[in-house]
């Protein structure tokens, strides 16, 4: 079965993409089309980006490079779960995407974004060039999520049916997409 590999891009304490990616790979676990892999961008702790060769060589020097590699590498999709931060993505997130190149090519990517009133969708839309310059699909399918902490109780995501909806299509999509672009990798 194909990887999917959910990435929490906010390192923030207090964070809401936790809970949403918790929620979001319960929503894959009984999707059932792929094997679900988490990766946390605040418990995956890349520096700034450290390393002296250019990514498109894969030279790495680094442990936390080479790991990081390694989970990229070893995914067949993704889904960004990600805030918006003052009309954008965070900075940590656009560091784990430029650490590596090669491996991100090929592959579909899936956006849930979240924030207040516009749901993250500037964040989503901002990081879609920088996605498509690396090969990567991203899906039209996505997860909009506006005013975020209206919908965590108790350190739990709540989503609503239409929520719910979006993340079946969304992995659907991705589901799909995985297969077509399969060969190429």
């Amino acid at each position: 079965m194909p990887q999917l590999t959910i990435i929490i891009a906010s390192t923030r304490p207090g964070r809401a993409g936790a809970p949403v990616a918790r929620w979001l790979g319960g929503r894959a676990t009984a999707h059932g089309g792929f094997d679900l892999h988490i990766a946390d961008l605040a418990e995956i702790g890349l520096p700034m980006m450290d390393e002296p060769n250019h990514p498109r060589l894969r030279k790495y020097e680094h442990a936390h490079t080479k790991a990081w590699s390694a989970i990229v590498d070893a995914s067949d999709a993704f889904v960004i779960v990600t805030p918006e931060y003052n009309h954008g993505y965070p900075a940590p997130l656009k560091n784990a995407i430029d650490y590596l190149f090669q491996e991100w090519a090929h592959k579909p990517v899936g956006l849930v974004s979240y924030g207040a009133v516009a749901g993250g969708v500037r964040a989503a839309q901002a990081i879609k060039p920088v996605l498509q310059y690396l090969k990567m699909i991203p899906v039209s399918e996505s997860v909009i999520i506006p005013f975020v902490a209206k919908h965590i109780v108790d350190g739990e995501f709540q989503a609503t049916s239409a929520i719910d909806a979006s993340a079946t299509v969304m992995l659907d999509e991705l589901q799909r997409l995985e297969a077509t672009l399969r060969p190429l990798r």
